[in-house]
């Protein structure tokens, strides 16, 4: 892939947006965003905190002509490590005020906890996905690897509780590639995270791994955020240059999961499990990335399973472990051929007539409200 650089773009107010171009890991390019709005300095993410990372994010406020210590703001568009994890970099560097949507507040704040929490639903995941012990054990220590360079970082506020606003930056909940995903929106820009991604389907993972996850919040994220931003004129995201059109990007991935869901039922009609499902849709997979196809698998099964279009094997060996949910319970889903012709994905209603714009705007974001859980 082109190495990404730095770039400068301006709203129609005048306010400046500094892309900085990350090496958030090994052949993997992130984004970072530096805006100039009035006396706020906010930063969009903080990179991996890997080395490479940081040292792009050092290389990048010099570009820009700004320091560590001049910015006002951290603000996170999701709870990912090559978003957050820069965040004790930084904290030692800045006293900015660092914000979070709440529920992704405990992987920042409290990660070790979480981690420990996650790890234990991750490893009951892949039991029932029929990891062999072996691989499971290796995808688990890789799982944790990566996430133990990071050390939980004080936030100072969320966005909820700030009315979804914190200073010019008006904020979306968008749920499914991460349960506490925004986006951001700046005068004609908005930044949209890794909601919407160049020729990839951004990842997702079962809900009963976890919560506010899942192929049906994605879609529904999806269609609220391209109702949300039918008056910008620049979407920029995590990974890639900005979005031109963001609708036939967004159509793209729709077009892109709906033939991933389909080789999913193909995979099924045999009785097989979510391990198998995968290797069979993505092929012999090996590293990190054998852990997020096996994640992604489970999250089109468990839609096509929501859906109607699946039913589980009962288990010869010990019906009994099934029922209560035991995680050693290895689960087969086979397609039911009854529902054979049933649409994969639902009908979308038109998003054409300018007479319904605002009563879809309305709509999504009454949706996105019901989707939202308090944070005791």
């Amino acid at each position: 892939m082109n190495t990404p650089s730095y770039a400068l773009f301006q709203t129609r107010s005048g306010v400046r947006i500094h892309r900085l171009p990350l090496a958030v890991f090994p052949n993997m390019w992130g984004n970072a965003y530096l805006v100039e709005a009035g006396e706020m300095l906010a930063l969009l993410d903080s990179g991996s905190g890997s080395p490479s990372s940081n040292e792009s994010l050092q290389a990048g406020f010099e570009t820009a002509g700004h320091r560590f210590t001049d910015l006002t703001h951290i603000l996170l568009t999701h709870g990912h490590i090559d978003h957050y994890g820069g965040l004790p970099f930084l904290r030692e560097r800045t006293s900015a005020l660092i914000g979070v949507h709440e529920l992704d507040l405990p992987i920042i704040a409290r990660h070790e906890e979480r981690l420990a929490l996650v790890g234990r639903q991750l490893e009951a995941f892949l039991c029932r996905a029929g990891v062999a012990d072996q691989q499971r054990a290796e995808l688990l220590q890789m799982h944790r690897f990566t996430r133990a360079l990071y050390r939980s970082t004080p936030v100072d506020f969320t966005y909820e509780a700030e009315g979804m606003r914190v200073g010019p930056f008006e904020m979306i909940h968008l749920p499914g590639h991460c349960p506490g995903h925004v986006a951001l929106k700046l005068d004609d820009v908005v930044f949209c995270g890794d909601l919407v991604l160049e020729d990839v389907t951004p990842h997702q993972s079962p809900e009963d791994l976890l919560p506010f996850m899942g192929v049906w919040h994605y879609l529904t994220s999806l269609s609220a955020l391209e109702a949300w931003t039918r008056e910008t004129s620049l979407v920029l995201n995590g990974h890639n240059e900005p979005i031109a059109d963001l609708a036939m990007q967004a159509e793209a991935i729709r077009q892109r999961l709906q033939r991933r869901l389909e080789q999913t039922l193909q995979a099924l009609e045999t009785p097989r499990t979510i391990a198998e499902a995968a290797e069979i849709v993505y092929g012999k997979v090996e590293g990190y990335k054998a852990l997020l196809v096996i994640e992604k698998a489970g999250a089109y099964v468990e839609y096509l399973y929501q859906r109607g279009l699946l039913a589980i094997e009962p288990s010869a060996a010990s019906p009994g472990k099934w029922e209560e949910g035991q995680p050693a319970t290895v689960l087969r889903y086979f397609r039911l051929s009854d529902f054979a012709d049933r649409p994969v994905l639902p009908i979308r209603s038109s998003y054409v007539s300018s007479r319904k714009e605002e009563s879809e705007k309305v709509d999504a974001r009454n949706t996105l409200k019901a989707l939202r859980t308090p944070i005791a």
